[in-house]
């Protein structure tokens, strides 16, 4: 997964596979759907990030339920 925030358009685009999208579907205003030619879920667009994300230049990454190896 990739994740990249540009601030010169206030955009973030969350992109879950690397593939041509063929569909786009806007859910609500401003939240963009990008789809595959298999139509499952490539990218998610966010426009005016600003004002969705308190900070949209920072990211924190989780995985939870992962267990850790031991140090």
């Amino acid at each position: 997964m990739k994740v990249i925030y540009d601030p010169e358009t206030d955009t973030i685009d969350l992109i879950f596979r690397e593939e041509p999208v063929v569909e786009s579907d806007e859910v609500q205003e401003g939240i963009i759907l990008d789809y595959g030619r298999d139509g499952k879920l490539v990218s998610i667009e966010v426009l005016d990030a600003s004002e969705h994300v308190r900070e949209p230049n920072t990211m924190i990454y989780e995985a939870k339920g992962m267990s850790r190896s031991p140090a």
